[in-house]
């Protein structure tokens, strides 16, 4: 692993175990981090909820994570060799086919 990888992983493991003691409005979606199986509720097409997500930083698939992180978020672990950045918006890559 990377050190944005484990940066990252660490991050989706507080935000997590922060969801239970934050409100909402201290968390945020971020829509193309998440890892596959591993999605939020909801996640769009070729998902049917959490956990569903059948690709590695799947464009439609979300994980919470803390207000004002999600876009400063950057993966360079994809299977291809290119960078993905988080997003507060659906994204239309690396999804299923």
């Amino acid at each position: 692993m990377t050190t944005k990888t484990t940066t990252l992983a660490l991050a989706l493991v507080g935000a997590c175990v922060s969801v239970s003691g934050a409100s909402a409005q201290d968390m945020e979606k971020c829509f193309g981090i998440s890892l596959a199986g591993e999605n939020g509720c909801a996640a769009g097409p070729g998902t049917t909820c959490a956990g569903t997500s059948t690709i590695d930083y799947q464009g439609n698939a979300w994980a919470l994570v803390p207000a004002g992180t999600c876009e400063d978020m950057v993966i360079d672990a994809a299977a291809d060799g290119e960078k993905r950045m988080g997003s507060l918006e659906a994204l239309e890559r690396d999804l299923p086919a």
